[in-house]
């Protein structure tokens, strides 16, 4: 944390100590427990990655099922290189292709080819049982709707962006 943001709340510790700890501790437990069992799954089931996952979904859930390389990087939060690089993979199995966009020469656009929606399709259910038994059937109704709250908060706090497609922001 920048020394601007300690000596916002002086009466602070600058450290995080009692329900502050235990809260973050179990969030970043989350964060790195989560991506690692999904990625797992994907990899065994679908030899696709999370990221390379959410670039199909992204796509498939776009009109023409195509969008700007620019855009796909903003959902994911990613730098255009890493993004590149998932999309040169996926190119590479004929998931995915890259042409001009047609509004603006300056712009490559990244779309879904019928092997890339046809993968994307079959990997779905695996992910979606995955995200259920993990995530989704550990929580009460009202559990998950504070989560997506929760979840809101936080991008909110994390600054401008535009997460994924379906995350209500």
């Amino acid at each position: 944390m920048g020394e601007a943001a300690h000596n916002s709340h002086p009466s602070r510790p600058p450290h995080l100590q009692g329900e502050e700890l235990t809260t973050w501790s179990g969030l970043a437990t989350v964060l790195e427990w989560l991506p690692a069992l999904l990625d797992a799954q994907l990899r065994r089931d679908a030899d696709l990655t999370h990221f390379e996952y959410g670039v199909l979904f992204a796509l498939a859930k776009a009109p023409e099922r195509r969008l700007r390389m620019s855009v796909l990087a903003g959902y994911a939060n990613s730098s255009l290189t890493r993004l590149s690089r998932a999309v040169t993979r996926l190119e590479g199995r004929g998931y995915a292709e890259r042409a001009v966009d047609d509004d603006d020469g300056r712009y490559t656009l990244a779309q879904l080819t019928d092997a890339g929606s046809a993968a994307f399709e079959a990997a779905t259910p695996g992910h979606t049982a995955l995200v259920r038994q993990l995530v989704l059937d550990a929580l009460t109704e009202e559990q998950r709707s504070q989560l997506r709250e929760i979840s809101e908060s936080i991008l909110a706090a994390a600054g401008p962006g535009t997460p994924w497609p379906g995350t209500g922001r």
